[in-house]
């Protein structure tokens, strides 16, 4: 299986495996934005209802009933390995927020329904594929305590750990089983979060040294600490690094490092985590300038992108510790592009959305481009509802 795909990148279009190949666009110097955040007004939508349409529709245009795993577009049942991890957080976003078991009811099945259409298994080639898939079992573990996700999630995190490889480039979790060479934000950034929230659950010490080792790597070979840029990825039998930027990998990173923080207390982490995020909300790379929100990546693998950024960048805006100045600066930028997202990017009479946050789309839509609009609204229903939580109880911890 290839994972090919084409996103705009600045000053075109590029063919995508992966991410990007690294012998396509080598890496230039990015320097720092100072790209003005639209400030928004005091808030008038109703975003819980607004995620319950998004999830609502979603499940309507999707879900496939009879063989229980989501269809890669609302017009057609093909089948795509790692979309249906965020299809399934969107989801568990939606149980979470209501606590209806109507949403509770596609746990099991979803969880069955892709280990067939899967080949009877959840192995896949690709390391960041099933490290989004054992992402989602201790989500699903956490929200039910059913041990045969957290099994399942075992399984996943025993073959992810096979990836790691250091004789290309000193280490990382290579992007594919059959490309050590190639190391790519993709497969580090979720392969520390997943590192770190196994030993949530299990505290076994070895996964939280798995979740510092893999980001230590990503840090020294990916991250631009001058600005917090991420390069996609790096080539290790020519050295060369991918030089563009995708709002996926700058999410993964800061996730990652958020999740670190949490863990550790080190200060570090926070501010990779800040910078990370700030480079992504006012860097051109990253950014539709008109409009002032997130750009459009594509359609098809990089339709996701942008909702993965979302879910991880309100994980951070809820941490009590970031620098104030940096608060406004993300609650801004979260709500401008939900409002524009809400209002020029819904098609309406079927609440569906597509690779422009800015413009509704017509006929056929990927489910990476739904689900991410999908994650999108339920992460700005979540700090809504985490914020007054924290108001009424004084509590600064929020699920995950």
């Amino acid at each position: 299986m290839m994972k090919l795909m084409k996103i705009a990148v600045a000053g075109g279009i590029a063919l995508m495996v992966c991410s990007v190949n690294a012998d396509l666009i080598l890496m230039e110097p990015v320097k720092k934005q100072d790209t003005e955040i639209k400030e928004v007004a005091t808030q008038t939508t109703d975003w819980a209802a607004a995620a319950e349409q998004g999830i609502q529709s979603l499940l309507r245009h999707y879900w496939n009933s009879s063989a229980h795993y989501f269809n890669g577009r609302n017009d057609a049942d093909n089948f795509n390995y790692w979309p249906q991890a965020h299809a399934m957080d969107a989801v568990i976003d939606a149980y979470l927020r209501t606590q209806d078991p109507q949403y509770k009811a596609y746990f099991e099945q979803w969880h069955k329904g892709i280990y067939a259409k899967n080949g009877d298994g959840y192995w896949n080639v690709f390391y960041d594929d099933m490290e989004w898939i054992g992402l989602t079992m201790l989500r699903l573990y956490d929200a039910t305590k059913d041990p045969r996700y957290l099994d399942t999630a075992q399984r996943l995190w025993r073959f992810v750990k096979y990836g790691w490889d250091e004789y290309y480039v000193e280490g990382g979790i290579s992007w594919r089983e059959d490309q050590p060479w190639s190391k790519n934000a993709c497969s580090n950034g979720p392969g520390s979060l997943f590192a770190s929230r196994m030993y949530r659950v299990t505290r076994d010490e070895a996964d939280k040294e798995w979740a510092v080792k893999i980001y230590k790597w990503e840090r020294e070979h990916l991250f631009a600490p001058e600005t917090g840029a991420i390069a996609d990825n790096i080539d290790g039998r020519s050295m060369r690094k991918a030089g563009f930027n995708l709002s996926y990998n700058q999410g993964l990173f800061l996730g990652a490092a958020h999740e670190l923080y949490q863990l550790t207390g080190e200060e570090s982490y926070l501010e990779d985590a800040q910078l990370a995020a700030l480079f992504t909300i006012t860097a051109r790379q990253t950014l539709d300038r008109r409009n002032g929100i997130l750009r459009d990546e594509g359609k098809d693998d990089g339709g996701l992108f942008k909702g993965i950024f979302m879910r991880y960048f309100v994980l951070l805006m809820l941490d009590d510790h970031i620098k104030p100045e940096n608060q406004k600066k993300f609650r801004d930028f979260l709500y401008h592009n939900a409002e524009v997202l809400w209002e020029k990017g819904r098609d309406r009479e079927r609440c569906l959305f597509g690779s422009s946050w800015a413009a509704a789309p017509t006929g056929s839509v990927t489910l990476t481009c739904q689900t991410s609009a999908v994650m999108f609204l339920e992460a700005v229903a979540f700090y809504e509802r985490s914020l007054a939580a924290k108001k009424s109880s004084g509590d600064s911890k929020v699920e995950k």
